[in-house]
């Protein structure tokens, strides 16, 4: 990136964000938040990994949604969908084809970050369901969701694909929290979690997950770098780093890195970041839940588990929350 660029871009750029990865990257154990994998080329490269057959997240989440997703729709008839995070909706087909048996009308709220890509899943939704008001909404789920219209009730609320597991237990609270305040009695969150390893998932299948043989978890990982050079204006080298990715069996947690070939320097708004050889920078956590945790989950976000269901080898769970009655 030319001197010039690099001004520019960081000009562009919010404070908050760049205290955010300076903090971040002055820390014993470096870290940056995973909402940098993602402009157009990181969901890309995300749709892409969720086809591989080592990652199973995709796949054993679908199956649930397919026979008890499309139930618990039937059940509660639900008018809206918000779905934090939605990324492709291909998932969120399943609970749109149930909704259009069952309402006139439905509205989906699709958010994400990432604002072309999302464009590109509006205009695809539009065109598959006739009847169906897409309301696309640009912002970031760790920010306070703000809906740009009144919903029609009940409403439901989604995070799946195991996207809860990418923040700490009480961040994680804080993100549920932020959405229950917009519900209203009647409505739901659903939740998607990968589970912990046990007698058929193993830590070697969950791990298997994350370093696939294709490279594209690593390119995935790598791309976090350059988002964060075309955002903020810094000058990584993404090919200096090799991804690095292993469960962490005290926190319950995938851990993804970024390690350092050699030792570098990064410059970012007129700082210099040292970076050893073999240093890493963590990228990403994947926290694995079971019932109670995600029981524990809801209850600190003031709402209460009122189904789940899994699939029968305990690789992934659904989860249902609503306000206490």
């Amino acid at each position: 990136m030319r001197e010039s660029d690099r001004q520019a871009a960081v000009a562009e750029a919010s404070e908050a964000e760049l205290d955010e990865v300076l903090e971040g990257l002055s820390r014993p154990q470096k870290e940056l938040s995973s909402r940098y994998f993602y402009d157009r080329r990181g969901s890309e490269l995300f749709e892409e990994i969720t086809g591989l057959d080592v990652y199973y997240l995709t796949r054993r989440e679908r199956a649930l949604l397919e026979l008890q997703g499309a139930e618990w729709v039937a059940t509660h008839r639900p008018s809206a969908l918000v779905e934090l995070g939605a990324g492709s909706a291909r998932k969120s087909r399943i609970l749109l084809d149930a909704m259009m048996k069952t309402g006139d009308e439905p509205l989906y709220l699709p958010v994400d970050v990432s604002g072309p890509f999302l464009e590109d899943t509006a205009a695809e939704l539009t065109e598959e369901y006739p009847g169906l008001r897409v309301e696309p909404v640009v912002g970031d789920i760790t920010e306070p969701l703000e809906l740009p219209l009144e919903l029609p009730r009940p409403a439901w609320f989604a995070l799946l694909g195991s996207t809860i597991g990418n923040f700490p237990r009480d961040e994680a609270a804080g993100l549920v929290a932020g959405v229950a305040r917009s519900m209203r009695p009647g409505d739901h969150f659903l939740l998607g979690a990968d589970q912990r390893p046990g007698v058929f998932k193993t830590r070697e299948r969950l791990e298997a997950a994350y370093n696939d043989d294709e490279g594209l978890t690593a390119a995935f990982n790598r791309n976090a770098l350059r988002v964060v050079n075309g955002r903020l204006g810094a000058d990584f080298d993404p090919e200096s780093f090799e991804h690095r990715a292993f469960y962490n069996g005290d926190e319950h947690r995938i851990e993804m890195h970024l390690v350092a070939k050699r030792a570098l320097q990064v410059r970012l708004d007129g700082e210099v970041v040292e970076i050893d050889e073999g240093e890493s920078i963590r990228t990403e956590v994947s926290c694995k839940h079971d019932q109670q945790s995600m029981e524990d989950l809801f209850q600190a976000a003031g709402l209460e588990l009122v189904d789940w269901t899994r699939d029968p080898e305990a690789f992934f769970a659904l989860a249902l929350g609503a306000l206490p009655s």
